[in-house]
């Protein structure tokens, strides 16, 4: 079937009549003649010349590249350990404990993996944990929770969210905190002592407040209300499966740290974004006097109760200690960015001036037709 065109229709000049206005009046659909609707807006467009372009290549080198200096230097005089305890090699001490413990184990597994420190560690020092191999990142994973029941809503304690599946009942009891991030908690024991000249060892304190955000801490993570013994509040639910103990015996010793709000619990739910990460697990704290070092150099033992099996997954374990600057903690990879494209401007301005001093001076009128 063919049609017509009538580039009159298009501008709104059409044939006949049946207007409002009345026969043989037209309503043009031509834009109003103002600045805004004809695009006669003033503008400003940069024009790029040898006199603009090259003194910001040269500007951003030299801003660039002693940033990146500073920033690779101070994360390189930042301290950093890190102990393996998988124990997937026969000669760990935690090889034993690798093998034959799994999730259903009763009774938990001690090793002990003894290190030296050839440099003192000053100032506040960090303890983390290292997973590898763990996609805390997986859709299903990061969605298998239930943030009203981790908020205190009763009504999600008793009934939570079918996000949490298969983790959300067991036994007909609804699971408190359920999903498959909770069921997955890390649970293992890392436990530090100094080793004196004598051979005997002096314990070191590690604070287990302070760890997770204030936020989680106080806004996002909350015991339900109505009764602070938390038996009494979570009887109607059972613990997550692989769990040894429920969620209201995490700490019983510290009221501010049991139950939905123990800091190990919202660190570990704070889901990372790639398969290797680590997540705070105690700080040391430095010395009152300022004049001895946090962590002297010296023999060390880490003691750990092993109750996280990783070896089905192939996945490895560690233990970190870091201390920390103005700028976090050890990452060189924003000195390395910062010195690279600080060089690749002032090298691109070099290369550039001297195409300009070469041919810049040439004159392109004649080439241009009259």
């Amino acid at each position: 079937m063919a049609s017509s065109y009538n580039a009159k229709d298009e501008d709104g000049h059409h044939s006949g009549s049946g207007g409002p206005a009345g026969p043989g009046v037209n309503k043009s659909k031509k834009p109003d003649n103002t600045a805004f609707k004809q695009q006669r807006l003033p503008a400003w467009q940069p024009i790029l010349t040898a006199g603009t372009v090259l003194p910001a290549f040269f500007v951003i080198g030299l801003i660039f590249i002693p940033i990146g200096i500073g920033l690779f230097v101070t994360s390189n005089n930042i301290k950093e350990l890190e102990i393996d305890y998988t124990g997937v090699d026969p000669s760990s001490p935690c090889y034993d404990c690798a093998q034959n413990y799994s999730w259903n184990s009763t009774a938990p597994c001690v090793c002990s993996v003894e290190f030296t420190l050839d440099q003192p560690f000053e100032g506040n020092v960090f303890m983390y944990y290292g997973l590898s191999n763990f996609y805390q990142n997986h859709r299903r994973y990061v969605k298998s929770r239930d943030d009203s029941q981790l908020n205190g809503d009763k009504v999600s304690l008793t009934n939570p969210s079918k996000e949490c599946e298969p983790y959300r009942t067991n036994d007909k009891k609804p699971i408190a905190p359920c999903g498959a991030i909770a069921n997955s908690l890390f649970n293992d024991t890392l436990e530090l002592s100094h080793v004196n000249p004598n051979k005997t060892r002096t314990p070191i304190t590690l604070v287990k407040k302070g760890i997770a955000w204030w936020t989680d801490k106080h806004v996002k993570f909350r015991n339900p209300s109505g009764n602070s013994n938390l038996t009494i509040v979570f009887q109607n639910t059972t613990k997550p499966v692989n769990w040894r103990k429920p969620v209201y015996e995490l700490d019983p010793s510290d009221p501010e740290n049991n139950g939905f709000i123990n800091e190990d619990f919202i660190v570990w739910m704070r889901t990372a974004a790639l398969p290797t990460f680590r997540k705070l697990y105690r700080i040391i704290q430095k010395s009152k006097d300022n004049l001895t070092p946090t962590l002297p150099r010296g023999t060390y033992v880490l003691d750990i109760t092993y109750n996280y099996p990783v070896l089905s997954f192939d996945g490895r374990k560690r233990m970190i200690l870091s201390t920390i600057s103005w700028m976090g903690g050890k990452n060189p990879f924003l000195g390395i960015a910062y010195i690279t494209v600080g060089s690749i401007c002032f090298v691109l301005g070099v290369v550039l001036l001297f195409i300009h001093h070469k041919y810049g001076s040439r004159s392109t009128s004649a080439d241009i037709p009259n």
